[in-house]
C-alpha cells in the first residue's frame, strides 16, 4: 500500500517514513503544504499522514480540498495541536483519526493499520486474479492455495500489478510507484524484479499471469493476450 506523509519537521518526517518503510509500506514524503497538495492531487494514496501547521497550505485546507474532490484516502492527522476545537474542526473536514505530538511510533503504526482495515467501499483487501490472491493487509500471497514467499520489493511490485490487473504499466510508472528512490536511466531494475516474480509466481504453473508488452511494459492478466 502507498502512503503519503506531509510533515514540515524533517526529523519527524524522516523518523516516521523510516518506520513505515520498515513495515513494508511505500511512503512518499512532502515537507510543505503546496508540494503535499500537488502529490495527493495526482496520486491515489491509500492513506495520508497529515500535519496541520504546514507552510504554503495548512493541513486542514489540504484535507478539505481532498474531500471536496472526492478523494477517499484515509487521513490520519498528526499534529501538536491538541485543543478539542482543532480535533472537531478536522474530523468535520473529513479526518479519519487524530494523533497528537509527542507520540510513540508504535501507536502511530497501530492507528495506520487500523485505518487501512477500514477502507472505503471501492477498495478491496484481497486482490484476486485467476488462482492468485494478494492480501493487502497481511501481505500474504498465494497461488492455487500455496503461499509464495516474497521480498519487500517483490511484494510491492506484485501488489501494484495486481491492483491494476489487465492494464499495461510502463517501467517508469512502476518505478515511481514501487521505488521511493530515483532510478532515472535504470529502468532495467524493473526487469530484474519481474524475472524474480515470474520464477516465484508463474514458473510452477502452466498458465502464466505476468506478461511483457514489448516496448511498453508489463501487465498482470488472466487473458490469453494483454
Amino acid at each position: 500500500m502507498r502512503l503519503l506523509l506531509i510533515e514540515d519537521e524533517k526529523k519527524v518526517a524522516d523518523f516516521v517514513a523510516r518506520g513505515l518503510r520498515a513495515e513494508r509500506f511505500a511512503v512518499d514524503v512532502a515537507y510543505d503544504g503546496i508540494v503535499g497538495w500537488e502529490m495527493v492531487s495526482v496520486t491515489d494514496y491509500d492513506l495520508v499522514v497529515l500535519d496541520l501547521m504546514l507552510p504554503g497550505i495548512n493541513g486542514t485546507e489540504i484535507l478539505r480540498r481532498l474531500r471536496r474532490r472526492g478523494g477517499n484516502a484515509a487521513v490520519l492527522v498528526l499534529t501538536a495541536r491538541d485543543a478539542t476545537g482543532d480535533k472537531v474542526e478536522n474530523f468535520e473536514a473529513g479526518a479519519d483519526d487524530y494523533l497528537t505530538k509527542p507520540f510513540a511510533f508504535a501507536e502511530l503504526l497501530v492507528r495506520v493499520k487500523a485505518l487501512l482495515r477500514r477502507p472505503p467501499p471501492t477498495r478491496t483487501h484481497v486482490l484476486r486474479l485467476a488462482d492468485l490472491e494478494v492480501d493487502r493487509l497481511t501481505q500474504l500471497v498465494r497461488r492455487a492455495g500455496k503461499r509464495i514467499e516474497l521480498t519487500s520489493k517483490e511484494y510491492s511490485l506484485l501488489e501494484y500489478l495486481a491492483a491494476h490487473a489487465g492494464r499495461v504499466l510502463s517501467r517508469t510508472m512502476i518505478i515511481e510507484h514501487v521505488w521511493d528512490e530515483s532510478f532515472e536511466g535504470l529502468t532495467n531494475i524493473v526487469d530484474v524484479y519481474v524475472r524474480h516474480l515470474r520464477i516465484k509466481v508463474d514458473e510452477a504453473h502452466e498458465f502464466k499471469l505476468i506478461r511483457t508488452v514489448r516496448g511498453v511494459g508489463y501487465c498482470l492478466t488472466d487473458e490469453e493476450t494483454p
